[in-house]
């Protein structure tokens, strides 16, 4: 039997705080949700507090059948918290607390070791805020294997981000996840010009990136890569909640490159698992079986 892809989200691990409700969110957490749901070994790598609610974080997982035993546990310092508020049309503003567990992510030797046994790693730039969770989860991807997949989700949350820092990730990184709102930021540091794909083919070349992903929420995506392109003009759906949109995006497309998809098909799979989450409550709905069990045509 053909073994499955083993692929790991690191950093921020949470409670999505809404007005009358909270869930358990962060963009590497949901991604591994939905790789796990499309088909890999998937696993968050992150930090919670000794405390109720890093429990209930676990309790989560549990329920998610992903595992938490890189989920680290500190009695320092408390569980992540983010206050969510959505406008009219779903789409969210957060307050993040600082000086959480998930800023304080330890490094290891057989943290390391894992992550050479990966596939797929996704990061961000929201983790790495702090000098500890930055020096783990740079380490942790620099120990992937040379043939793995380094998703870079940029992902720019409050004022958690600058120049080095992305500089720093995009040279680690092999595949570069962005929205039209971020590519502005990353235009700025690095010079850009041009139209949107000739800014886009100069991150990549400057960064000898394999792909770069550009979302438009509901006008879809543009996929560069070395030798192909792909765009796709989105998908018809009503957006209820878009949290966690992009992060199921990017694990559909890591799941469709793993798998070695035309680029055209992997565009087409990720446009169409995001406009499923959108039209649910949460970042993680259960997908149905037209998504979990997609493949090409012929």
């Amino acid at each position: 039997m053909k073994r499955k892809v083993a692929v790991a989200g690191i950093g921020e691990l949470l409670w999505d705080v809404f007005p009358d409700h909270r869930r358990m969110g962060g963009a590497p957490a949901n991604f591994a949700c939905h790789c796990g749901r499309l088909g890999a070994t998937a696993f968050p790598v992150s930090c919670v507090g000794a405390d109720s609610a890093g429990r209930q974080i676990r309790e989560q997982l549990d329920k998610m059948d992903l595992n938490s035993a890189y989920v680290f546990e500190t009695p320092e310092y408390p569980t992540g918290t983010v206050q969510v508020v959505l406008d009219d049309a779903g789409k969210p503003r957060y307050e993040i607390r600082e000086n959480v567990a998930w800023d304080h992510i330890p490094d290891s030797e057989p943290l390391r070791k894992t992550a050479g046994t990966l596939d797929a790693v996704c990061f961000g730039s929201l983790a790495q805020r702090s000098e500890e969770s930055r020096r783990t989860i740079q380490s942790f991807v620099s120990n992937t294997p040379e043939t793995a997949l380094r998703i870079f989700d940029v992902n720019l949350r409050q004022t958690f981000y600058s120049k080095q820092l992305a500089q720093e990730s995009l040279q680690l990184a092999n595949i570069l996840k962005l929205s039209d709102e971020e590519l502005s930021v990353l235009a700025g540091y690095f010079e850009l010009s041009g139209s949107v794909t000739e800014q886009l083919n100069a991150l990549r070349d400057r960064f000898g990136l394999k792909l770069i992903a550009y979302t438009r929420g509901p006008d879809g995506s543009l996929l560069i890569g070395e030798r192909e392109t792909d765009d796709f003009p989105g998908c018809e759906g009503r957006a209820v909640d878009s949290v966690g949109a992009g992060d199921s995006f990017t694990a559909a497309l890591c799941m469709g490159l793993l798998r070695k998809w035309p680029l055209e098909t992997v565009n087409r799979f990720a446009n169409e698992v995001a406009t499923f989450v959108c039209s649910q409550p949460g970042a993680t709905p259960v997908l149905p079986a037209y998504l979990t069990a997609y493949r090409p045509e012929k």
